[in-house]
């Protein structure tokens, strides 16, 4: 994928969606990878315990799948300059096959020069899980 150009990348371009299914066997690989075990990513009992709904994807792996819809937009991942996020609810995981699908959307917000803003939603279950979200990147004078 090339690098998207400056004219292209007009405030108000949206960038093509992402969706991604979070199961318990994505929760358990993903808390293998980052050693994070905390019981609240595999079982309902301690999710329960501390007040949240059921078992929970963790917060980083949702921010970081959020990022993968600028990143596979823009073609090279180190034209990103700078990313926040917000956690507002979390990705509730059930314990069957099909566990839940967040979709990822995104739009170009500002434009400062070769600077891109882009603004993301991410939303599960018709929530919007994150809050505040958006990736600053840079296009420079060869895009």
């Amino acid at each position: 994928m090339s690098v998207p150009t400056l004219d292209r990348a007009s405030v108000g371009t949206e960038l093509p969606e992402l969706r991604v299914r979070f199961t318990r066997q994505t929760l358990v690989r993903y808390a293998g990878a980052s050693t994070d075990f905390n019981p609240i990513h595999y079982s309902g009992y301690y999710a329960e315990k501390v007040g949240l709904p059921g078992v929970i994807a963790h917060g980083l792996l949702t921010m970081g799948s959020a990022l993968r819809v600028v990143t596979d937009w823009v073609g090279d991942p180190t034209r990103v300059t700078g990313y926040f996020v917000r956690f507002t609810k979390p990705v509730v995981v059930p314990d069957d096959e099909d566990g839940t699908e967040v979709v990822f959307t995104a739009v170009v917000s500002a434009v400062d020069g070769t600077r891109v803003t882009v603004s993301i939603e991410a939303v599960a279950d018709g929530q919007k899980v994150l809050g505040a979200a958006r990736a600053e990147v840079e296009l420079g004078e060869d895009a």
